[in-house]
């Protein structure tokens, strides 16, 4: 008998998996570095993926 698979992560719709993106500032450093900033998607928080459907009260699984 085979074991049931669970289903596929929900990528999420905003930023489509990416959920991270470094963003330059322009120019560098003292130190000769770029100068970046991390941004994480505001729908997923940075995850790439939706928590799954919630499912009703009462409901089969």
């Amino acid at each position: 008998m085979t074991h049931p698979t669970p289903p596929p992560p929900r990528i999420c719709p905003t930023c489509d998996g990416f959920a991270s993106a470094a963003i330059t500032l322009g120019g560098r450093d003292h130190r000769g570095h770029l100068r970046t900033l991390t941004v994480h998607c505001p729908a997923c928080l940075g995850t790439g993926t939706l928590h799954p459907a919630r499912t009703r009260e009462g409901a089969r699984v």
